[in-house]
Formats: C-alpha cells, sequence, structure tokens
C-alpha cells in the first residue's frame, strides 16, 4: 500500500518540466502504465526493478534512469524496506521522439555527474525564485541525456567565448531586478541555452544565476544601508519573496538582512541648535 504522507509532486513554473514527484515507496507495487513525458528517475534509497518493452532493470542509487514516453513499463521495490526516489517528468521540447529507440535500449545509465547534475536541479527546484539557477542546470542536464543517447557521453572540449560570456553578463546587469530567464538570454545572444551556461562559468568561475543573485544581494547591501527597511528590500533587489531574499542573503553574508541593517554604529540628531 503507498503511504500518501510520504509522496510529494508539483508542477515547477519551469517551461521543459511537467512535474517533479518525490516519492518513499515501500510495498506498493506500480502496474504497467505509459506516460506522455519523459521520466528522469533517480533513486536515493533501496533499488526499484521495473520491466520495459518487455525487458526487466534495475535502478540502483548511484544511477540514472531514463524512461521513454509512450513505452510501457512498471514498478517495484526489490527489497521489503522499499525504496525512495526523485523524478522529472521532462517534456518533448528536452528530448525528441527520435531519442525513444536508444531510450527503449539503454534506459540506465551509470554517470556521477549526470547524477550529480540532476541532484542539483532538484534542489534548485524546491525553491521558488530560482528559476535561472534550475533552468541553467536543465539545460546541462538535458545536454548530457542526449550525448548519452547519441552515444557522445563526453563533454565537447572545454572552449572559451569571451565574447558571448561577456555580452551574457552585460545582459544580466540590465536585468538586475527584472531578471532574465535563460532562454531569453539565448535568443538574443543567438546562442543555445547550454552553451551560454558553459562558457559563462568558464570565464567568469560561477554560473549566471550566481553572477546575477550576488548582484542582487549587493543591491539589497546599499537599499539596507540606505535606510529601506528589509520586508522593502527583498522586492526591491529581485528577490521573490522575504524567504527567498533571507536564504539568499545570509548564505552570501553570514547574517541576516535585519541584522546587518543594525550592525552599524549607531546615529545621534545632533543637539546643537
Amino acid at each position: 500500500m503507498l503511504d500518501h504522507s510520504q509522496v510529494r509532486a508539483w508542477r515547477p513554473a519551469l517551461p521543459g518540466i511537467e512535474e517533479v514527484y518525490h516519492a518513499r515507496i515501500t510495498d506498493h507495487v506500480y502496474p504497467l502504465h505509459t506516460h506522455d513525458a519523459w521520466t528522469l528517475l533517480i533513486v536515493d534509497n533501496g533499488m526499484v526493478r521495473y520491466d520495459l518493452d518487455r525487458h526487466e532493470h534495475g535502478a540502483l542509487s548511484q544511477m540514472v534512469t531514463l524512461l521513454p514516453p509512450h513505452v510501457p513499463h512498471n514498478g517495484r521495490s526489490v527489497t521489503p524496506s522499499g525504496f525512495q526516489k526523485r523524478v522529472l517528468y521532462l517534456g518533448s521540447s528536452q528530448l525528441g521522439d527520435g531519442l525513444i529507440g536508444p531510450a527503449v535500449d539503454s534506459p540506465v545509465m551509470e554517470d556521477l555527474l549526470l547524477r550529480k547534475r540532476i541532484h542539483q536541479l532538484h534542489q534548485a527546484l524546491e525553491h521558488a525564485g530560482d528559476e535561472l539557477e534550475a533552468e541553467s542546470r536543465l539545460a546541462l542536464v538535458s545536454e548530457r541525456l542526449r550525448r548519452h543517447l547519441t552515444s557522445q557521453v563526453e563533454d565537447p572540449t572545454p572552449v572559451r567565448d569571451s565574447g558571448i560570456a561577456h555580452k551574457l553578463r552585460d545582459l544580466l546587469d540590465t536585468k538586475i531586478v527584472e531578471g532574465l530567464s535563460l532562454q531569453e538570454a539565448s535568443s538574443t545572444l543567438h546562442a543555445h541555452p547550454a552553451h551560454l551556461v558553459r562558457v559563462f562559468s568558464r570565464e567568469f568561475g560561477m554560473g549566471p544565476h550566481q553572477y546575477l543573485t550576488g548582484r542582487r544581494v549587493d543591491l539589497a547591501r546599499k537599499l539596507l544601508l540606505a535606510g529601506m527597511p528589509p520586508r522593502l528590500v527583498a522586492a526591491s533587489a529581485g528577490f521573490y519573496d522575504q524567504s527567498h531574499f533571507n536564504r539568499h542573503f545570509k548564505r552570501a553574508l553570514g547574517t541576516s538582512p535585519g541584522r546587518y541593517a543594525r550592525s552599524g554604529p549607531a546615529r545621534h540628531l545632533s543637539n546643537a541648535p
């Protein structure tokens, strides 16, 4: 029986991902079924056994499983203790139907870098306001999945593209408060999203989302020291909400916005006439 208290599912505000699904499964057995989306699965504990196109497979921790759309599959735990999994349902914009055949033949990928990137993508999807980070991580995940399915798993030779990297930085500088999606940057600069993330990170030592968050924290510091209340600074500096602001500000500076604003010397009005 499936314990529904151990299931979390939501649809993120990110094009390309139709659903995020986290579950702890004990003795539930998934019957044969299909999805119209790609099923990208990682297992955190336990092991899953499933049938895909009449062939039996296993999903272990440290492995990545990719089940193609429209192909029947099932699922069950190998051990009585069950398993814990995280799933992303990817839209057809991420992986085309032409890759269904290779995915049926090889649904399991032993790729620690890919698994790490999927884990980071799940982390980004947990927090509203981190859409640029999630979009950047999705671009790298989708690119690596396509390379697996086309037998070109090795990443391309690292290249520098300083011109594009600096153009993206300039673009981000004009969008500190309102923000910028990776797709918008891709259309403006006529470059693939994954290429933008890769060359920016190589040029500046951080991803575009890290750069933008840093600029927002820098702006927030100026506003706080100018006397703006922290509750107003969040939106004025481009953060999604107060929680989003507090989390990134404390991560960057090790203190809360309120404490930062009160940290200077006390100011007293002069008694002089």
